[in-house]
């Protein structure tokens, strides 16, 4: 019987992790990679203390952190997947891992994350890092002085193109529909740049380019094919949660996003926390996951000491 079980290896994960063993709780660290998104990208530039590096590193020394502290006090499960987490009869939990384990625990931190919606046509993922890239914060400065294009109509998209316009040459916003779902005052003020342009009612049909990107190809409603240069494309299209497993243990918004309080990082279920890109807070990004896992480590620690 585990004190905490802790689900993710992104910035929230290990961040509650180092938090946990420092505090002496018997923790088990289960983690299917490192790093969470940022992985993906060649040169992250807001991680706080490390002006620029790639998320390849990030990853090693997020692991490498935690993994300093393994021993008697962490157990560190890499290369699984939660599949299943329910409560049980006597109030304590169940993990169950992709290799047909079951882990079992007093708390339980969610800190799985999610996953960018790909985009799936011709050319998208043979570009994929050679100038097409799912993060204006980690990999828009690397397109400084440059023609790009941002996929999408929400909040993230209008946000990105809001960034990119601070140090791209000109921002190309595609969008599928007549309208958007990003705030008004947000649409307003970004399409007020006059380096940022919008094109509506119209469908990307393939990218291509030589070793990087140089081009998007987007269908409109005659039906006509048009190619737009473009060194970089910045794909918002939504995010996936990955917490399917945890669906029968607590409550998820309609976009599958763990419903939290963000006084504690308590979720609805007395003894779960969430933390991080899997629940459903406003903002996303790695400094503000790995606060909020050591806000919900505080708690969880709290709880577990003063529980009778």
């Amino acid at each position: 019987m585990y004190d905490l079980i802790i689900i993710g290896g992104g910035p929230a994960g290990v961040s509650a992790g180092v938090y946990a063993a420092r505090k002496r709780l018997h923790t088990l660290f289960i983690t299917a990679d490192w790093g969470g998104q940022s992985i993906v990208s060649e040169d992250i530039q807001n991680w706080i203390g490390a002006p620029s590096i790639p998320g390849s590193k990030l990853a090693s020394d997020l692991r490498g952190h935690l993994e300093s502290y393994a021993g008697d006090i962490l157990t560190v499960l890499s290369g699984k997947t939660a599949t299943n987490l329910q409560k049980l009869a006597d109030g304590t939990f169940e993990a169950t891992t992709s290799d047909g384990a079951t882990h079992t625990a007093k708390a339980i931190l969610i800190a799985s994350g999610s996953g960018r919606r790909k985009l799936t046509i011709p050319g998208a993922a043979e570009y994929e890092h050679k100038g097409l890239t799912y993060c204006a914060s980690c990999d828009g400065p690397l397109f400084s002085g440059q023609d790009v294009v941002v996929i999408g109509g929400g909040n993230a998209g209008f946000e990105s193109a809001a960034q990119l316009l601070a140090y791209c040459k000109s921002v190309t916003l595609i969008h599928h529909s007549d309208t958007f779902k990003a705030d008004a005052i947000t649409v307003e003020k970004v399409l007020a740049h006059p380096n940022m342009r919008v094109i509506k009612n119209a469908e990307p049909i393939r990218i291509e380019g030589e070793k990087f990107v140089n081009s998007i190809t987007y269908r409109n409603t005659e039906g006509e094919e048009v190619t737009l240069p473009a060194a970089g494309i910045f794909v918002e299209i939504g995010m996936i949660p990955n917490t399917d497993y945890a669906k029968e243990a607590v409550t998820l918004d309609a976009y599958g996003r763990v419903e939290i309080d963000p006084w504690t990082q308590a979720t609805t279920t007395p003894g779960i926390w969430a933390a991080g890109d899997c629940t459903n807070v406003k903002y996303h990004q790695n400094n503000i996951a790995a606060g909020d896992a050591v806000r919900a480590l505080e708690d969880i620690y709290v709880h577990l000491k003063t529980r009778a």
